[in-house]
């Protein structure tokens, strides 16, 4: 558990400090939006609206994968898009 998150969940994963976009921020899926939140500075903010049926996240560099139960969505941190 990290600031009440389970980074044992397939719905929580953790940006790596050094790897490219997000280091040190909780990403997670919480009611059908993908989120972050800083540990610093305790903020959360909504990077994308409208998922429905995500199994699992995880993150590689600057690009976050949503794994839904139809399709995989990848999302950039570095365009935000």
């Amino acid at each position: 558990m990290m600031d009440g998150f389970n980074l044992d969940s397939p719905l929580v994963c953790e940006g790596i400090v050094g790897d490219g976009c997000g280091g040190g921020r909780i990403f997670f899926v919480e009611d059908s939006k993908l989120k972050v939140y800083d540990p610093i500075t305790k903020e959360r903010m909504i990077l994308l609206e409208n998922l429905s049926d995500v199994l699992s996240i995880s993150k590689a560099g600057c690009i976050i994968t949503l794994e839904c139960k139809d399709e995989n969505r990848l999302f950039d941190l570095s365009t935000l898009k």
